[in-house]
C-alpha cells in the first residue's frame, strides 16, 4: 500500500531565487516526503489473517511547531496500532500568514522531523484521518479552496499508495481490518471535513465571549457527502467483532456551542439509524478537536450502549484547570492536560471486554470505562420512546423548538414544572436543569388580560401553546411572552 511516484513534478513550486535553487528546494522536499511515506507501515489488507489488537492508542491535536514530549510516553505505552483522528497538524496559526498548499506542506515536514514522531513510525502502525487545523483552516468544511491540494498532501504525508482508492476520490475516509475470525477490530475513519455544509453561526455571546454554532436543519445540509454516507453503509455490513469509529468532531456530546455533529441534527440521527439498519454491533466512537478528555454515553440511540471516547490534545489541552463543558453524556471526564486514549481488548474467556482509556502525558490513566463486547449488541431499533399526543400542523414540539433559534416558532407542551414571580417560568421538563427542557417566560409584559393574575398553578398540569421568537438563555432555549395574545392553553 505504500508507494512514491518519484517521477512526478513537485506540485508547490517555490517561486523564489534562481531556477537552480528553485529545483535543489523542490528536490529536498520531495526527498522528505519519500522518507516520511517510506517510514510507514501500511494497513492489514482485510482478507489477510493478523493477530488480534489487543492495544490501539488514539490521540489528536498536535500543534507540530510546540513541543510534543506526549509522543514518547505513547511509544511506552506500546500501541499495537496508533490512530492520529484529527489536526494531526496546525497549518494556520501562522499570524498575518494565508494558508497556502505550500504552507500546509512545511507543517507537514516540520512535524516528520520531531525525533518524537520518527519513534512513533517505528513503534507501530498508523492510520489516520483530519479535522480543520490540517485541512487548512479552522471550523472549514466543503468551502475550503485547497480542499484537493490539502488531501493530497495528507495522502502524500501518510505514505498512502498510488493505487488507494483515496487517491481516486473526494475525501481522507477510510478503513482497515485486523485479526482473524471471531475477534476482528474494523477501523473506521470518517471524513467530517471535505464535504461538511456549512455552519450556522449563533449570535454573539457577552458572558461567554463567543459566537458558537446553531443546528443547520437545511434538509440538504451534510456532514459526509452522498458517496461517503453509501461508503459507510457498506463498511458497516462487513463483519466484525468490535468496530472503532473514527470521528474528528465529537457525535454525542450535543449542549456546547462549538464544533459537533449536533449542528447537524438530521445527520446525526441518519448516522444513528444507519447503525440500527445495518444491526452494526461493537460500536465505540473515539473523536477528538475539544482540547479536553472525556467519555459519552448515550443509552438509547442505536439499540445498544454507545460511547464516545474524545481524546484531544496531545499538546493543546487546557493548561489550567477549567470548569467542565456542559454534556450531560458524560461519565467521566478529564477537562485539562494534554492527553490520549487507549483502548484496550481482553479476548480471553467467552465475553471479551474493552477498556476504554485516557492518559495524560506521563502516561497514568486519568479516566476511562470498561465494556464487556456482549453489552454492546442490540436488536437494531432503537430503544421504545414515549408516544406522544400528534401535534397541529405547523405546531411544534419542545425539541423541536429548540432547534429554531431565532426563528418565529409555535410551540406546544404540558408544563411540568413552574418557578418565578416577576418573570412566571413555564418548563417543558420537571427538572428546568435537564438539556431536554424548554421554558416559555411570561414576562410583566404579558402578564396583562386574562393573565393579569396567573400564577405556577395557572398552568402547571396544563397543555399550552405559544408563539414567539426562540432564544438562548445560558445555552437553553426559550421563548418570552410579552403580550398576552402570545399564550394560550389548550384543552386535553
Amino acid at each position: 500500500m505504500i508507494g512514491f511516484d518519484r517521477d512526478s513534478p513537485n506540485p508547490f513550486p517555490l517561486t523564489v531565487g534562481t531556477g537552480t535553487l528553485v529545483g535543489v528546494i523542490a528536490m529536498l522536499r520531495r526527498f522528505v516526503v519519500l522518507a516520511v511515506a517510506l517510514a510507514f507501515v501500511p494497513a492489514a489488507r482485510a482478507d489477510e489473517p493478523t493477530e488480534p489488537l489487543t492495544r490501539i492508542a488514539f490521540g489528536s491535536c498536535a500543534d507540530q511547531d510546540k513541543p510534543l514530549p506526549i509522543f514518547d510516553t505513547i511509544v511506552a505505552a506500546k500501541p499495537e496500532l496508533l490512530l492520529l483522528i484529527g489536526d494531526n497538524i496546525y497549518a494556520d496559526l501562522d499570524r498575518g500568514r494565508k494558508v497556502t498548499p505550500v504552507v500546509i506542506q512545511e507543517k507537514y515536514e516540520t512535524l516528520a522531523k520531531l525525533p518524537g514522531f520518527q519513534k512513533l513510525k517505528a513503534a507501530c502502525p498508523i492510520l489516520a484521518t483530519w479535522d480543520d487545523h490540517d485541512l487548512g483552516k479552522n471550523d472549514a468544511g466543503a468551502e475550503f479552496p485547497f480542499k484537493d491540494e490539502s488531501q493530497k498532501l495528507f495522502l502524500d504525508f501518510f505514505g498512502i499508495g498510488k493505487d488507494d482508492p483515496r487517491r481516486a476520490r473526494k475525501g481522507v475516509y477510510s478503513s482497515a481490518t485486523y485479526g482473524p475470525a471471531g475477534k476482528r477490530v474494523q477501523i473506521i475513519l470518517l471524513d467530517t471535513r471535505y464535504h461538511r455544509s456549512a455552519l450556522k453561526k449563533a449570535p454573539y455571546d457577552p458572558v461567554n465571549r463567543i459566537a458558537g454554532y446553531l443546528p443547520n436543519t437545511d434538509p440538504d445540509a451534510t456532514v459526509l457527502g452522498a458517496e461517503q454516507w453509501k461508503w459507510l453503509e457498506g463498511e458497516l455490513k462487513k463483519p466484525a467483532e468490535v468496530r472503532l469509529l473514527i470521528s474528528s468532531i465529537q457525535v454525542i456530546a450535543d449542549e456546547h456551542p462549538f464544533e459537533k455533529w449536533a449542528n447537524f441534527p438530521k445527520e446525526r440521527d441518519r448516522l444513528y439509524q444507519l447503525i440500527r439498519d445495518t444491526k452494526a454491533n461493537g460500536i465505540v466512537i473515539l473523536s477528538g478537536d475539544r482540547h479536553l478528555a472525556e467519555v459519552s454515553l448515550d443509552p438509547k440511540s442505536v439499540g445498544y450502549p454507545l460511547y464516545d471516547i474524545t481524546s484531544s490534545g496531545l499538546n493543546q489541552g487546557s493548561k489550567g484547570w477549567r470548569v467542565p463543558e456542559k454534556n450531560s453524556h458524560r461519565v467521566a471526564s478529564m477537562p485539562y492536560g494534554d492527553n490520549f486514549g487507549t483502548v484496550l481488548i481482553d479476548w480471553s474467556g467467552d465475553d471479551p471486554r474493552l477498556t476504554l482509556q485516557v492518559r495524560d502525558e506521563d502516561g497514568d490513566v486519568t479516566c476511562g470505562t470498561k465494556v464487556r463486547l456482549s453489552t454492546l449488541k442490540g436488536s437494531g431499533a432503537a430503544v421504545a420512546k414515549v408516544d406522544r399526543p400528534k401535534l397541529p400542523e405547523g405546531v411544534l414540539s419542545p425539541a423541536e423548538a429548540a432547534k429554531k433559534v431565532g426563528e418565529l416558532v409555535t410551540v406546544q407542551y404540558a408544563v411540568a414544572s413552574t418557578g418565578g414571580q416577576v418573570n412566571l417560568y413555564l418548563n417543558s421538563d420537571a427538572n428546568f436543569k435537564s438539556k431536554d427542557n424548554f421554558t416559555v417566560v411570561l414576562t410583566p409584559k404579558g402578564k396583562t388580560g386574562k393573565w393579569d393574575k396567573a400564577t405556577g398553578d395557572t398552568f402547571k398540569g396544563k397543555t399550552i401553546r405559544v408563539t414567539g421568537t426562540v432564544k438562548l438563555y445560558k445555552d437553553s432555549p426559550q421563548l418570552d411572552v410579552t403580550d398576552e395574545k402570545q399564550l394560550e392553553v389548550v384543552e386535553k
